[in-house]
């Protein structure tokens, strides 16, 4: 996913959140800043991990960790539109996960953007890499 000529329709993702955007988002063009869409990517990400797979980031003794992320922008986004975040796994490791989303605009197929996301799952403590909780792991296992 996210090569330059790449499309990516709503069937290929597996789970979606609509985000409203906000007034706040657009930026002096008039249309949603870039670093905006990484706001939704991690939006649509842990609302699943909170949801589906029990995470409670205050007090977990393993957190996600941010690596890596990339998007490729395809068309505008601007309030007030609604969009749907289309999440799927790309690849699932012991413990690191590559989380693929595409925003849509609302009614559209096509794609907006595309990104992924890499979390690494660390000790909260330590900083050190461990595996994936099991209750997390059978969410992203879902998402493939």
């Amino acid at each position: 996913m996210n090569t330059p000529g790449e499309r990516a329709s709503r069937p290929d993702f597996a789970h979606f959140l609509r985000i409203p955007t906000r007034w706040m988002d657009n930026d002096v063009y008039g249309h949603v800043n870039n670093v905006v869409y990484y706001s939704y990517f991690d939006t649509v990400i842990n609302k699943y991990l909170i949801d589906e797979g029990g995470l409670d980031f205050a007090r977990d003794a393993v957190v996600g960790i941010a690596v890596e992320t990339h998007c490729n922008f395809r068309k505008s986004l601007q309030f007030p539109d609604v969009i749907d975040a289309g999440l799927r796994v790309g690849r699932l490791g012991n413990s690191s996960v590559r989380y693929e989303i595409g925003l849509f605009r609302e009614g559209e197929d096509a794609a907006a953007a595309l990104g992924h996301f890499v979390h690494v799952f660390v000790d909260r403590a330590s900083q050190t890499p461990v595996p994936i909780p099991a209750p997390i792991r059978a969410a992203l296992e879902r998402l493939r």
